[in-house]
């Protein structure tokens, strides 16, 4: 289910929206705004997660090893305390671990439903089960990572008091949005067009998550958000070229057809 999933090139989108709501942790933001060069670099950090990413979904057991303990590695060091609240926090706090995984895999897999309508909930049961071993790549429990669609939702629920968007989430919304481009970019559809996409990812994020962006929820909003996402989905679907996949992912298919073939008898 995962290589189902993160093969669509929806995906980028969702990588948006995952964004946008992790950032309504103040305590996950401190961390990043505190030790990222997400300012600095936000297209050079939006590319390393996205092969982190592909690493973990279609890489080898080593490719996944050696990736995992670099992250992990780099997560021992930053620690601090957030300016705002004054509380500490490390990044390789189970806490925080579990909002930033999350936030990411909800996003993923919805953001994919959404777009297709392809999934039964044990398709989405079976994802989130999945994905636990996932967050065990960065160090997370698997048994305390929530395996269905039942527990994500009730791990939200019980999060939602620690959430706020204050100026950080605000300031990160606003380099996912607009992020810094080459002047060449700037003066090409390219600028528009990545703030339609941001636009869109932000429009299918929760209505809880858009309320505390003082985004607006009227009613159908749901429905138009979803139905210029599956808009997209077929432009991308009509043009190969708009639809990549990692590089990993395309040698763990052709691995996987191979031993298909090996297996027929």
């Amino acid at each position: 289910m995962t290589w189902r999933v993160h093969a669509d090139p929806i995906l980028w989108i969702a990588g948006l929206r995952a964004l946008l709501l992790q950032a309504v942790h103040p305590a996950a933001m401190a961390g990043v705004l505190q030790h990222s060069d997400f300012r600095a670099d936000p297209w050079g950090r939006l590319r390393r997660t996205a092969d982190y990413v592909g690493v973990v979904t279609f890489g080898s057991n080593e490719e996944v090893a050696r990736v995992g303990a670099r992250v992990r590695g780099i997560h021992r060091k930053v620690r601090g305390t957030d300016d705002a609240t004054s509380i500490t926090y490390r990044a390789d706090d189970p806490h925080l671990l579990r909002w930033v995984h999350c936030c990411e895999v909800e996003s993923f897999v919805s953001t994919y439903q959404r777009a297709t309508g392809a999934l039964t909930p044990e398709d989405i049961d079976a994802y989130y089960a999945e994905q636990t071993r996932a967050a065990a790549v960065v160090g997370l429990d698997p048994a305390e990572v929530p395996g269905s669609a039942s527990e994500i939702a009730d791990y939200f629920a019980s999060m939602r008091t620690e959430t706020a968007v204050d100026r950080r989430a605000r300031r990160v919304a606003s380099y996912v949005v607009l992020p810094p481009m080459p002047r060449w970019a700037t003066l090409s559809p390219a600028r528009p067009a990545w703030a339609g996409a941001a636009g869109l990812a932000a429009a299918l994020l929760p209505r809880w998550t858009r309320r505390l962006y003082g985004l607006p929820t009227p009613a159908g909003s749901d429905a138009g958000a979803t139905a210029a996402l599956r808009a997209l989905h077929a432009a991308m679907r009509a043009r190969p070229q708009l639809r990549p996949v990692h590089p990993v992912g395309h040698r763990a298919v052709e691995d996987l057809v191979h031993q298909r073939r090996l297996a027929r008898p």
